[in-house]
């Protein structure tokens, strides 16, 4: 159902990828030119001085989320993402991407996306201890990865007995178009809803990420999925019962002098090159994390309301690229995600931060991330 093929598709920049280009660049190639350029940038390549954080964040690692002696057991010893929701049931579901079995990445039984479960949802307590299909974590959705296509994660999230979950469609950074599923029964299954086309709003409608605020709305932050194009941050609203009615999202936008709901989609900040963003409602305000790609690093801004000025919001860093083995503190090898775990706070942040440089060093972990500045109101 609705399970992509390899398309030839236009990109956000205007070039063209798909069907006439034969064995495509792998995720994983592209992740490690993606983090070898930001190393490159911070100067700590070839044995340079590791990178230190420049503000009063700091941060360390809580632990290993995935990986074989953790998560091997459920088939899935190599995966990466983990978008942590909070289940109607009160577990947290790790919502992973591409995900293989075998002796490292890009080996058998590719699946994507998989749900990892932890029974305990407290962020001091996260184990995973069970996946969605039992012994064998199983795919979420139909993805037959013909010609290299994989269904990716941006974003899952609750509101009352139902989950959400939207993922990005095609060959890796060549989105065809991005799509809406549904889950009653805390992740088990789920149930296609809708889909948007890849080039809407210039591409920049195809990584979503949802805060679930209280005055019955969603707010909804979209970039360009490729790490390549440079891209604004487009801001819509949606109300929390019509979520996978394409029509009724509504943007936010900057015309006539005047920013207003209703307006064609205007950046809300400076465009840049994207990675992995996570948008919540948090502590009475809002957080917004992301992989930012020059320089490398994962980022955080915290502000009152949904449209407060992203432009002059203090960015304050809280994972820093390192090489390997030179990992300490908040400094990472190869880091990206940095996906807001339910139950932290602004002052006890807990962040899962994905790491990949090479076949067996390919994961999900755990940081908790202190020192960060509420919000200005």
């Amino acid at each position: 159902m609705h399970e992509p093929h390899r398309f030839r598709s236009v990109r956000p920049d205007g070039r063209t990828g798909g069907s006439g280009r034969p064995n495509p660049p792998s995720r994983r190639s592209l992740l490690r030119s993606a983090a070898a350029g930001g190393l490159a940038a911070a100067g700590i390549l070839a044995g340079a001085p590791g990178a230190a954080a420049t503000s009063r964040v700091t941060g360390s690692k809580v632990r290993d989320l995935s990986g074989p002696a953790l998560t091997g057991r459920f088939a899935a010893p190599w995966t990466d993402l983990g978008i942590p929701v909070r289940c109607p049931d009160g577990s947290m579901l790790f919502v992973c991407g591409d995900t293989f079995d075998g002796g490292g990445v890009g080996g058998p039984d590719w699946r994507s996306p998989v749900g990892l479960r932890s029974s305990n949802a407290s962020p001091g307590s996260l184990v995973v201890d069970g996946a969605v299909g039992g012994s064998r974590a199983v795919g979420l959705v139909p993805e037959g990865h013909t010609g290299g296509t994989t269904a990716i994660p941006s974003d899952v999230f609750t509101v009352g007995p139902t989950m959400y979950m939207h993922l990005m469609r095609g060959v890796i950074y060549e989105t065809h178009h991005t799509d809406f599923w549904r889950s009653d029964d805390n992740g088990e299954t789920w149930q296609y809803l809708c889909q948007w086309p890849g080039g809407l709003h210039g591409g920049q409608f195809q990584q979503k990420t949802y805060a679930v605020a209280d005055d019955g709305y969603l707010y909804v932050l979209s970039t360009a999925f490729d790490r390549d194009v440079t891209s604004g941050l487009l801001l819509h609203r949606v109300r929390q019962d019509a979520p996978g009615d394409p029509a009724a999202y509504e943007p936010w936008g900057y015309a006539g002098g005047a920013w207003a709901w209703g307006n064609p989609p205007t950046t809300v900040t400076s465009p840049r090159r994207w990675g992995e963003i996570c948008f919540r409602a948090m502590g009475g305000g809002y957080a917004l994390t992301w992989l930012n790609m020059s320089p490398l690093d994962i980022r955080a801004q915290i502000f009152a309301t949904p449209t407060s000025n992203l432009f002059t919001t203090a960015e304050q860093t809280m994972i820093v690229p390192t090489v390997p083995g030179r990992e300490t503190g908040n400094a990472v090898a190869s880091p990206y995600g940095g996906f807001i775990i339910p139950g932290s706070g602004v002052d006890d942040l807990h962040i899962a931060v994905s790491q990949w440089y090479d076949a067996q060093n390919y994961r999900v972990m755990q940081y908790r991330v202190n020192g960060l500045e509420g919000p200005a109101r």
